[in-house]
């Protein structure tokens, strides 16, 4: 069997589906016998859109889709795709072209070595040389992208490699099984001990939790013992939004008033697949102050990386859950303090930000309050990086898991409208809005085409402040100064993004007003089609953030 004949039928036995990829010379082979495989593939405009677009599919759906694409500069453009899926743990098959074997070292045409190029970025990567081996690459890069921490394996397949014959019976190939760690008993007795103990505890959810799947387990957890929950970023819709036990974010930029008061007076954090990212915890000797904190993991790596916890168990977070719910039951454990859970019902009254803004332009905060009252609760929302992803975070109502799906620890510009095309074509009956800023939709903004010529419509919603928000933040604040930041052909005419849409094959629309921008919402997903909304916002406007928990500055 040829080897690129051989590839193709492994991933539909492993699964595959959909594929997001752009032909090249370098791996027409391939294509070959793609062309009539049971594997719907779309054909994006940029490489580093097949991969996010791969990223947002498995973030949506938990299925894995190959980003493949040529040699050269199309391999390299898919290295911010594969970094960005890499650290928020996202599963996904990168397959590039690569010129002949014996001209690796010739420095021939759009020949690079992409393998070593994103070792650093990716769980593994290869570059095929011997094309007997190729069954048990692809059996172990699955393996790999499943197991432990989830994460993108690159396959590089040179031209005479993806050509060759081998011998290769489908019929005899298996997938590697997957199995998921269990926690030692004495770490979960100990854990239950240190819960017991405690005066304050919580429960901090984190995007380990999402991948796998153990929101309901967790949620069982934390009702018990009547935890309050704080999520991560990744988090995020991990428990339902009028949840009582739901404290929202803690953090010092998609930190919220509720979490970060909760966090605060907490004494014990049980932290249940999570990483304590810098932008979540700020400064530390805050974050760790007196209380004690438990560490859930999968990826032994976790532990200590950014300090050590008192407790580490290793263990995947829906097992862990379910065995400390039963040690918790078998010991007919009484919540520790009950009374707080009430507390905070006061709390998040008091605390809520405020979202009611009639200015004209509109207030960035109206924007999503909007968003919040006319989407459905199971409508799916991207999310890349700057003030607009950070007003996202604290302010939109994601109550249902899956449904926000941010690029979280890479935050990159781009990852957007290939992400939401990518979660569109998981769940073609849902509706899948990228949430981005005017900046931001310049980024990966040609991929609107792509969802409007296959036909699976996606929103764009353009947060329009003209303005490099964030940017100015970060260059007032720390240094005290102001440098191209300002845009204002962004809002003035000179730039028009509505005629961008159009050219691309989409409906657009400027709106100026919370009752247009509501009503421009309505005629999206009403149309059927790919619709982009650039909605004009004040230019000059902030968000709440800071250097620790504890001095999160408002800036409404």
């Amino acid at each position: 069997m040829i080897v690129s004949e051989a590839i193709v039928k492994i991933m539909v036995k492993e699964g595959i589906k959909d594929a997001f990829g752009i032909p090249g010379a370098g791996i027409n082979p391939l294509y070959k016998y793609l062309k009539d495989a049971p594997i719907a593939h779309y054909t994006m405009r940029h490489e580093e859109a097949c991969a996010h677009a791969a990223d947002g599919y498995y973030k949506a759906c938990h299925r894995i889709a190959p980003a493949i694409c040529t040699s050269g500069p199309g391999a390299t453009n898919f290295v911010t795709g594969i970094y960005s899926a890499a650290i928020d743990s996202i599963p996904l098959l990168a397959i590039t072209g690569q010129a002949n074997t014996h001209q690796l070292k010739q420095e021939a045409f759009q020949c690079v070595d992409i393998a070593k190029i994103c070792e650093p970025v990716a769980k593994k990567t290869y570059c095929v040389m011997d094309a007997r081996n190729i069954p048990d690459v692809m059996k172990e890069a699955f393996f790999l992208m499943r197991s432990g921490r989830p994460g993108p394996v690159l396959i590089d397949l040179p031209l005479d490699v993806q050509q060759a014959e081998i011998d290769f019976d489908i019929d005899g190939y298996e997938p590697m099984p997957v199995e998921a760690p269990s926690p030692k008993a004495s770490d979960i007795e100990k854990a239950l001990d240190m819960l017991a103990a405690a005066k304050a505890p919580l429960l901090l959810m984190g995007g380990g939790v999402i991948l796998s799947e153990a929101e309901k387990e967790v949620r069982e957890l934390a009702e018990y013992l009547q935890l309050p929950v704080i999520m991560t970023y990744m988090a995020k819709g991990g428990m339902p939004s009028e949840h009582p036990l739901n404290a929202g974010h803690a953090g010092i930029q998609v930190g919220q008033p509720l979490g970060n008061r909760i966090f605060l007076e907490s004494d014990l954090v049980l932290g249940i697949g999570c990483r304590f990212t810098d932008r979540h915890t700020g400064d530390l000797a805050v974050y760790r102050g007196e209380r004690k904190f438990i560490h859930v993991d999968i990826e032994p790596a976790q532990f200590g990386r950014v300090f050590p916890a008192d407790l580490n168990i290793l263990s995947d977070a829906k097992i862990a859950a379910r065995a400390l719910l039963s040690e918790a039951q078998a010991r007919a454990m009484k919540p520790v303090n009950p009374d707080r859970i009430s507390e905070m019902a006061r709390l998040r009254a008091l605390l809520e930000r405020r979202t009611d803004f009639d200015n004209i332009p509109m207030m960035p905060h109206r924007v999503f309050r909007e968003i919040n009252e006319t989407f459905e609760a199971d409508a799916i929302f991207t999310c890349g990086c700057g003030i607009t992803q950070i007003w996202s975070g604290q302010l939109q109502d994601i109550g249902l898991p899956r449904c926000y799906l941010p690029s979280g620890g890479a935050g990159t510009l781009g990852f957007e409208i290939p992400g939401a095309f990518g979660a569109k074509v998981a769940h073609p009956d849902r509706t899948v809005c990228a949430v981005l800023g005017d900046f931001g939709f310049t980024f990966m903004g040609e991929e609107i085409a792509v969802a409007a010529v296959f036909e699976k419509p996606i929103i764009v919603v353009i947060v329009n402040n003209a303005y490099l928000g964030l940017i100015a933040q970060n260059q007032k604040g720390a240094y005290g100064y102001e440098y191209a930041v300002d845009m204002p052909y962004n809002q003035d005419g000179r730039i028009d993004y509505v005629k961008v849409a159009e050219g691309y094959g989409c409906q657009a629309e400027r709106v100026f007003t919370p009752e247009q921008f509501k009503a421009a919402i309505l005629r999206a997903k009403a149309s059927g089609r790919t619709y982009v909304i650039d909605a004009i916002c004040d230019q000059h406007r902030f968000c709440d953030m800071g250097s620790s928990l504890a001095n999160c500055k408002s800036f409404v």
